[in-house]
């Protein structure tokens, strides 16, 4: 499928699937959406403690980048798992160009260290971050008790709507430790229903720029 790297609406780029019309993060503004819905309704939850944190859907490495950015701030040593069935590659990552649009090009190392790290194997970017990235399908996922967070990032039910179902959510849910919570830019009603009929309990938030809410989901 072809893919383009474009311009969202706050000045940030991202990649577009232009066969599906669908992008990896919102055209609206894709550092705005990581910002509010995986770090102000997710991170922001925890405080001076380490924590476990899985992405479903590293993608572009933008939400693990903004966590490692943000944990110091919030006395975080996170312990950071990336599953991805389609890697990007390293030219696009490149044309992404995040350091500078973070303007966090003092991280820079910590950047390409992430992206250059071979897949399935732990290493540490900071002392209190360290990524595993893991190339393989969401339904092989078979953690179970791990992660106090997810984020949630998958392509949209509307083009891959295998992602979003009771099946996936069951993992999800067995996956996250008491308590854990996830976190996603969905708010379909079927995403909800699915949610709930595995056991999450299930806000409707404010959503990100271009999309009226999201969800937050907790394993009580």
């Amino acid at each position: 499928m072809k893919r383009r790297i474009i311009t969202t609406g706050d000045g940030s780029k991202t990649i577009q699937i232009e066969d599906w019309d669908e992008q990896y993060h919102s055209k609206h503004g894709a550092v705005q959406e990581a910002y509010h819905v995986f770090i102000e309704h997710g991170l922001r939850l925890f405080q001076n403690e380490k924590i476990n944190l899985l992405e479903i859907g590293f993608g572009t490495g933008l939400n693990a980048f903004i966590t490692l950015l943000e944990a110091p701030k919030q006395q975080l040593s996170i312990d950071y798992v990336g599953v991805e069935a389609f890697p990007v590659s390293k030219e696009e990552v490149g044309a992404l160009d995040y350091c500078q649009q973070l303007d966090a090009n003092n991280h820079k190392e910590a950047f390409q260290k992430m992206h250059g790290s071979l897949w399935e194997e732990t290493i540490s970017i900071t002392p209190d971050f360290s990524l595993l990235k893991q190339k393989k399908d969401f339904k092989e996922i078979d953690e179970e008790n791990l992660f106090n967070l997810i984020y949630f990032d998958a392509f949209g039910a509307r083009v891959q709507p295998e992602l979003w179902t009771e099946e996936i959510f069951l993992k999800m849910y067995q996956a996250l430790k008491e308590n854990g919570v996830l976190v996603t830019y969905a708010a379909k009603g079927s995403v909800r229903r699915a949610m709930q009929a595995v056991g999450f309990t299930v806000e409707r938030l404010p959503g990100p720029p271009g999309k009226r809410e999201m969800l937050r989901a907790k394993k009580s």
